[in-house]
């Protein structure tokens, strides 16, 4: 086999973005969704996410699904950063009248404050082992540790979400 046989090779066994994309979007939309409730919301963030994989492929496509589902986890939680943001201001704005404010707690943002309590790695694990529905041996690949540190974080992570939540 030549040289230009075995990368001709290679080029077969890897598959292209486009045969890729739908199980890239579904991913990323699904754990979207489970972070932000909003369907809207989570289709424009599991396109932008798909958008940054195709703008990458040559260096993700290896590990493209998991990466994948990583962009989408992060582009929605910048989303639920903004809205706690605009709850908190509307919050200022409804003092500063005098008027009670009209907002209610949402579980999700009780969910975001749970998880950003959360040290970093735990935090990491937790939402690719449980809100990207990755494996513990992908959630090791793309957190570059062991499938027992994997375990070990995810572990101590969900207790400490449950101690948050529950109390």
């Amino acid at each position: 086999m030549t040289f230009e046989e075995g990368d001709a090779a290679t080029a077969v066994a890897t598959p292209s973005f486009e045969e890729v994309f739908p199980v890239l979007v579904r991913d990323a939309y699904r754990v979207a969704y489970r972070l932000l409730g909003d369907r809207s919301e989570a289709e424009d963030v599991a396109q932008e996410a798909c958008a940054r994989v195709y703008s990458r492929w040559s260096s993700v496509r290896d590990h493209a699904e998991p990466w994948c589902v990583r962009v989408a986890s992060n582009l929605a939680l910048d989303l639920l950063r903004s809205r706690a943001r605009a709850v908190k201001r509307n919050e200022r704005i409804a003092a500063d009248q005098g008027t009670p404010s009209g907002a209610s707690t949402d579980d999700r943002l009780d969910l975001y404050a749970a998880l950003a309590k959360l040290p970093k790695r735990q935090r990491e694990s937790v939402v690719l082992r449980y809100l990207g529905d990755l494996s513990e041996a992908q959630t090791a690949d793309v957190m570059g540790c062991s499938v027992g540190s994997v375990k070990t974080h995810s572990s101590r992570g969900l207790a400490a979400l449950k101690q948050e939540l529950v109390a």
